[in-house]
């Protein structure tokens, strides 16, 4: 049996004895579906469903590597041409994922080698550093580092954004774990369900911090002295602000690290030190906000700006942009596993989502580890030329190199025959 009819068949399994806990979407008969299937992997979309019972037949009697469902809302769903789908209105979808933005826990899991000549290290790259050819094949992975900082991008968006200043309620929202490196949130309200692309991506780039004016926001140059920002404005005014007067309570190396960061800063050392000369002056001036005059040697209206869309880049969320401004965009179905991984797509309370931990989830109602065993184990060939140390329930398993046979957990067998580095043996 190939390794891909063996995962289908666990797929079979699952949906057949979880069925009756994944949960019913909002609006399901009005929903578009699409399936990827374990065969040959090209979406196969555009199906309705006019029930929970016939959806679950489906899972259970073909299971698909991958479950979406739409955003949107058709009169008639199951049609392929999207005019005559009779279109509703969309949710707004906004999905969290570490694949797109840099985590330091990358430089440590996430390889990569060239194919031309043979260079290989760590961390995120385009084209290889030697030969300077894109032909890099690249593995990315998971841990609880990176799984926390999107984590923690959810938590801004619904805290920082989403309530104060779009006034969503909790209960139009849907908070999932993806079940591989990120999360999704929809906010299902029938206000933004009228919104068209064009409104939904002022809304991406309100969130992102994109295309901020910091002239409109009040920076500008004025008898040659630098006049900053205030406090007393709200919204993103208020944000940058604040986020300032945090940074710059941090320890003095804190924020040195912070400023010569290429992926945050980028300044060089002389004004990171002119900057931080000056720091508890400037500090003092804007707490107080009784001038708004910034005024520190080395800043000029360019290197203001620089520190600016640093600080914003602190305090913007990082989604993936086309996913939201997409109203015909499909997202994983909550309850489904991904053919990535063999984990759940999990949902999750708003309440519950700080304790949550999907790598190691002590409630078991919220395991997105649906294959773990502690007593089934399988061997396994790695097929890859290296993968890194792989954290699962609290465990450690590798780092591996291509060719090794190892022997692990079940759960642990299924992640890495998902993730098509190894084969069994």
């Amino acid at each position: 049996m190939s390794d891909n009819k063996f995962l289908k068949r666990l797929f079979q399994a699952y949906y057949q004895e979880k069925q009756k806990q994944i949960p019913a979407v909002s609006s399901l008969k009005f929903r578009e579906f699409g399936f990827i299937p374990w065969e040959k992997q090209i979406m196969i979309r555009h199906i309705g469903f006019d029930s929970q019972k016939n959806l679950l037949n489906y899972l259970i009697d073909r299971g698909p590597k991958h479950v979406y469902s739409s955003g949107s809302l058709y009169l008639q769903p199951e049609v392929p041409d999207m005019e005559s789908k009779k279109y509703q209105g969309c949710d707004l979808i906004i999905d969290i994922d570490v694949d797109h933005f840099y985590t330091p826990c990358k430089d440590e899991h996430d390889l990569w080698y060239c194919n031309n000549c043979g260079v290989k290290g760590t961390g995120m790259i385009e084209k290889c550093p030697k030969c300077e050819k894109s032909k890099i094949t690249k593995v990315t992975w998971i841990c609880d580092k990176c799984l926390d900082v999107a984590k923690n991008e959810i938590k801004k968006l619904i805290y920082d954004f989403l309530i104060p200043d779009f006034g969503t309620d909790e209960k139009d929202m849907r908070i999932a774990f993806s079940g591989h490196r990120g999360y999704h949130l929809k906010v299902e309200s029938e206000d933004l369900r009228t919104l068209n692309s064009d409104e939904r991506r002022e809304i991406v780039d309100y969130l992102t911090g994109d295309n901020i004016s910091f002239e409109t926001l009040g920076l500008g140059e004025k008898s040659l002295m630098i006049h900053g920002l205030s406090e007393e404005n709200i919204g993103w005014s208020q944000k940058i602000m604040k986020k300032i007067i945090e940074v710059l309570n941090q320890p003095k190396n804190v924020i040195e690290n912070m400023l010569l960061d290429k992926n945050m800063f980028g300044f060089n050392p002389n004004l990171v030190n002119s900057f931080l000369n000056y720091k508890n002056d400037f500090l003092e001036l804007i707490s107080k906000g009784e001038r708004n005059v910034w005024a520190i040697e080395g800043f000029g209206l360019t290197n203001w700006k620089k520190l600016l869309r640093g600080i914003v880049k602190l305090i913007g969320i990082e989604l993936d942009e086309p996913v939201s401004i997409d109203i015909h965009r499909l997202i994983r179905y909550p309850g489904s596993l991904h053919g990535k991984t063999g984990f759940k797509v999990q949902e999750i309370e708003l309440n519950e989502l700080d304790g949550f931990n999907p790598l190691d989830e002590s409630n078991e109602k919220l395991d997105p580890i649906v294959f773990h065993s502690k007593k089934i184990t399988q061997k396994l060939e790695i097929v890859e030329h290296a993968l890194p140390i792989t954290k699962i329930k609290g465990e450690s398993f590798g780092p591996y190199v291509q060719g090794e046979k190892i022997e692990v957990p079940h759960h642990v067998a299924v992640f890495l025959l998902c993730k098509e580095v190894a084969k069994t043996i």
